[in-house]
């Protein structure tokens, strides 16, 4: 089916193929008005995921730290007119790089996706560029072949990068190639460090907190695929990446955030997030 749909198939050198999608059709719940005509429980599962899981939480636990960004709606659709194209506004992908010096130069803010091979980050990356059906996605026929870094610029707003992902499917030059991006460079205002919600961390991802701390950059947990699994299974997941972020992560926002690609959930709020950290948009949520 992935195949059938490709507007062209591309060989790269090590011999595996990746699809460019024809441009996409917008999500039926990518705008906020889609989402209003939803059922008054299901419209805040969608903007707000945590609430979906809120009743299955003990008593006991602390729900503090997984409400601090609470937008606005107004906030919400400042943010989605900052992710819809227009003939002022282009979203476009741009390039892509192998080493510092294949890197575009530019001033605006940037921020990075990175992950593990099959996390869902092309996934969640065109579920955010939903509304600007121009934007190409490259999606490998085997996960975890994302060789480079891609660059996705969003008007005059902010830049996107799309890292290639780690683990036991990293390219062999995955430390040469994202460490000094994450030394030098120095209009990196967020990294997002995605972790699938189905199976909870893992040991590359302990890695991969490790390294974000030692460069010292700001960064954000993203909980991807949540639903994959019941929240019986998800919650035990969530609370491990919960006490991660408490007992590890010194440089991470406090606050993880649920998504999920298929279903939509997250979205809007990973959007508004993005906007308030790169300078598009100011709000009274405490964010470091």
């Amino acid at each position: 089916m992935l195949l059938r749909n490709c507007r062209l198939l591309l060989r790269s050198q090590d011999g595996s193929y990746a699809c460019v999608l024809p441009r996409q059709r917008a999500h039926r719940l990518a705008s906020l008005q889609r989402v209003s005509l939803l059922p008054d429980k299901r419209q805040r599962g969608v903007l707000f995921p945590f609430s979906a899981l809120e009743g299955h939480l003990d008593r006991s636990i602390d729900r503090g730290d997984f409400q601090l960004f609470q937008p606005s709606r107004e906030d919400l659709q400042h943010a989605e007119k900052l992710f819809t194209s227009s003939d002022r506004h282009e979203i476009l992908y741009t390039s892509s790089a192998v080493r510092m010096d294949h890197v575009p130069v530019i001033q605006q803010p940037e921020v990075c996706f990175i992950g593990r091979s099959n996390v869902g980050k092309s996934s969640l990356i065109r579920a955010l560029f939903s509304l600007a059906p121009e934007v190409e996605v490259r999606v490998s026929k085997t996960p975890g072949h994302t060789r480079k870094m891609d660059f996705f610029r969003v008007g005059q707003a902010f830049t996107l990068v799309d890292m290639p992902g780690y683990g036991h499917r990293a390219p062999t030059d995955f430390v040469d190639m994202v460490e000094p991006y994450l030394q030098t460079r120095q209009n990196l205002v967020r990294m997002f460090l995605l972790m699938d919600g189905s199976v909870g961390p893992q040991k590359a991802d302990l890695i991969a907190v490790e390294m974000c701390e030692e460069f010292c950059r700001p960064y954000v947990i993203v909980v991807t695929k949540i639903d994959k699994v019941k929240p019986g299974l998800l919650l035990p997941n969530l609370l491990q990446v919960q006490s991660l972020i408490r007992t590890q992560a010194r440089h991470c926002f406090p606050q993880p955030f649920l998504v999920s690609s298929l279903q939509y959930s997250g979205v809007h709020l990973l959007r508004c997030f993005i906007a308030h950290v790169t300078g598009n948009l100011q709000l009274g949520a405490s964010v470091r």
